[in-house]
Order: C-alpha cells, then sequence, then structure tokens
C-alpha cells in the first residue's frame, strides 16, 4: 500500500476498513471502534511497516518515560485521577464507574474499591483494577 492508498482510508466504507483491518492485524476491530479510529490505526501501522517504524533508542526512550522497562511482564500500576471514567463491558452490559477523590461511584452508589465494584457487577471476587484493564 502506498501512501495515496493511505489517504483514501478515510473514505472506505466500513466492510472494507473491516477487512483491511483483519489483513493489517490478523482479527477483527474492537467493537465499537469508529471508522476514523479504525482507518487512523491502518495507516500508522502501513507506515510503520514501510519505513520501519520507531528507532529502537525511541522506543527505550518512550518506555523509560513513562516509567517501565521496554520488556516488563508487569503492568506499572496507573494512578487513577478524580474524573476519570473506567468503562467495561460485562455480559453485554456497559458499566460506567467514576473515580473519586477516594472511592468510586458505580451506578450512583460510592465504593471502597474498585474490588468492591467488580465484585458487585460480576458477583465473584475479581481484582478490580485487572477486571477493569489498567492492570494485567
Amino acid at each position: 500500500m502506498n501512501t495515496v492508498d493511505l489517504s483514501a482510508l478515510a473514505g472506505l466504507p466500513r466492510g472494507d476498513l473491516v477487512k483491511r483491518w483483519k489483513a493489517q492485524f490478523g482479527d477483527v476491530p474492537p467493537k465499537g471502534m469508529s471508522r476514523r479510529l479504525m482507518a487512523g490505526a491502518i495507516a500508522y501501522a502501513q507506515q510503520a511497516k514501510q519505513q520501519g517504524g520507531p528507532s529502537a533508542a525511541l522506543q527505550r526512550r518512550l518506555a523509560k518515560l513513562v516509567g517501565r522497562a521496554p520488556a516488563a511482564g508487569v503492568s506499572a500500576p496507573r494512578v487513577l485521577r478524580p474524573g476519570t471514567r473506567l468503562v467495561r463491558e460485562w455480559n453485554g452490559v456497559t458499566h460506567t464507574v467514576e473515580v473519586m477523590e477516594s472511592d468510586f461511584v458505580w451506578q450512583g452508589e460510592r465504593y471502597r474499591s474498585l474490588s468492591a465494584v467488580a465484585r458487585t457487577i460480576t458477583g465473584a471476587r475479581w481484582s478490580g483494577p485487572r477486571f477493569f484493564g489498567i492492570r494485567t
């Protein structure tokens, strides 16, 4: 794919973008992904493939800036700032949790931890950060 094709991605119908996504990444795009984001990700991947992607030195520098080693198997804990919204789909229902100063709000009720929210949603003991995808 050349640079002319990359600029044409934005005008493609969703079905064509999904086909290109499958060819590029080997799987279907995430549910609910917009056409614009899909086209941008495909374009970026094609450009990185053509141009070799970011250099190893840049990758190391970026990893250092975010405070973790490039090959780390465990993700660094993330700081959740008040006002952040966490979204998770569970059994076909989308759940949104808002981070407050000292607790979390889900469906108008306050919880002391994300794990308490995850337990209420699933009925089972979960790590809240893991359930909401903020820690592996």
